[in-house]
């Protein structure tokens, strides 16, 4: 008997989908489930976290009823794409560095967690609660940025475009530098990735 794959997987453009892929990294974003395990909303707190997928032995029983929602992803660079950063607990040293790198690009904005999430909140989130999408030119984005080309999600990686799928990267393009695209990353995330945080990749990505 086939298992029907949980709808829990995020996608470069924040959407929640179901797949059989496995993924990098696990966060959450509030409790989107109702009690039969059906989501019901996108999200329901500002506080949008990327965690290991294992720390200190814990284990989660899956869409249990008021419970947060267990969400998955494929790296790091889909989480920022997605608008989560790196949580403060079991992945402190990233927070750190995530932390670090956001005191740099924002002077004069305190870079505690709720500064943070405020501003990436305001930032992800559009009208109608959709994702929020800006133009930038590409020779400017960063490695591990993402952006949104004929309704697929490409990651910036040196001189290519990589298409990105639940399974990994799939395919390359390239594309003339002084293009104007539309970023998914959003852009204090570009901003701490330009400044020097190293995005964790799939090893697709990579070659692998």
């Amino acid at each position: 008997m086939r298992v029907v794959p949980l709808r829990n997987r995020v996608t470069p453009f924040g959407e929640i989908i179901a797949t059989e892929a496995r993924g990098l990294l696990f966060g959450n974003r509030g409790v989107l489930h109702d009690n039969d395990g059906h989501l019901v909303r996108a999200w329901q707190v500002r506080r949008w976290i990327a965690c290991r997928l294992e720390f200190k032995g814990r284990r989660r029983e899956l869409l249990r009823p008021r419970h947060f929602t267990e969400l998955f992803f494929l790296d790091e660079a889909t989480a920022l794409a997605a608008g989560h950063r790196p949580c403060a607990e079991c992945r402190r040293e990233d927070f750190l560095r995530f932390s670090e790198a956001w005191a740099a690009t924002h002077p004069g904005e305190p870079a505690r967690v709720d500064s943070i999430d405020r501003t990436l909140h305001a930032e992800r989130i559009g009208p109608g609660d959709g994702k929020r999408l800006v133009e930038a030119r590409l020779a400017d984005l960063p490695d591990g940025s993402m952006v949104g080309e004929d309704d697929r999600a490409w990651m910036v990686l040196g001189s290519e475009l990589l298409a990105w799928s639940p399974f990994g990267y799939r395919s390359r393009r390239s594309m003339p530098r002084r293009a104007i695209v539309r970023i998914l990353t959003p852009p204090s995330m570009i901003e701490v990735i330009r400044s020097g945080y190293e995005v964790g990749l799939h090893p697709t990505a990579l070659g692998g």
